[in-house]
C-alpha cells in the first residue's frame, strides 16, 4: 500500500469512528431520548470539515484528477460513482441539520441511519476496489508528488486536523 492510501484510509478509520458515534445518538434519539444538539452539531461539523473538506477534497481535487489522467488503463472507472456518493452524504448531512434546527427527531434519524450507512459502504468500497487500483495504476513519481500535495495539506491544517481526530477518539 502506497503513502498516499494510507493516508486515505487512516482518515477512513476516524470517520467510521464518528458514524459509529452518529449510531449511538439515532439509539437514544429512538429511545425517545432529547436531541443532543451540540453533539449532533459537533458531529456534522466533523462530518462537513474533516470528512467532506478534508478527506473528499484530496480525493476530489488530488486522487481522483490524477486516476482519470490514466482512463485508458481501466477496465471500469469507479471514480464517478465516488463523486455521486460524495453528493449524496452531502444531502443527508444537510437533512440532519435540518433536522436538528426543526427538532425533528425522524428527520435527523432518518438522515443519519442514510449517512452512516452510506459512507460505510462507500469507504468499503474505496478500500477495497478504488484505492488498490489506483495503486496499481499510478506510477511512484505521480502517488510522489501526491503525497507531497497530501502532506502540505496536512501541515497547514495540522491543529485543525488534530481537534477533529481528538473528536473522533473521544467516544
Amino acid at each position: 500500500m502506497s503513502k498516499i492510501i494510507q493516508i486515505l484510509t487512516d482518515e477512513h478509520k476516524n470517520i467510521l469512528k464518528v458514524a459509529d458515534i452518529l449510531d449511538n445518538e439515532c439509539t437514544l434519539l429512538k429511545q425517545n431520548k432529547k436531541i443532543d444538539k451540540k453533539m449532533i452539531l459537533e458531529i456534522v461539523n466533523f462530518i462537513r470539515n474533516y470528512a467532506d473538506k478534508f478527506h473528499h477534497a484530496k480525493e476530489e481535487d488530488i486522487l481522483f484528477k490524477e486516476f482519470c489522467k490514466n482512463e485508458e488503463k481501466l477496465h471500469c472507472n469507479p471514480v464517478e460513482q465516488m463523486l455521486y456518493e460524495h453528493e449524496l452524504g452531502r444531502g443527508f448531512v444537510k437533512g440532519i441539520e435540518e433536522g436538528i434546527n426543526k427538532e425533528d427527531n425522524k428527520k435527523v434519524i432518518e438522515n443519519a441511519q442514510n449517512y452512516t450507512s452510506l459512507i460505510r459502504e462507500h469507504i468499503f468500497k474505496e478500500d477495497t476496489i478504488l484505492y488498490p487500483m489506483v495503486d496499481e495504476i499510478l506510477d511512484n513519481k505521480t502517488k510522489e508528488d501526491m503525497l507531497k500535495k497530501f502532506e502540505k495539506i496536512n501541515s497547514d491544517r495540522k491543529d485543525e486536523i488534530k481537534n477533529f481526530e481528538n473528536f473522533a477518539n473521544k467516544k
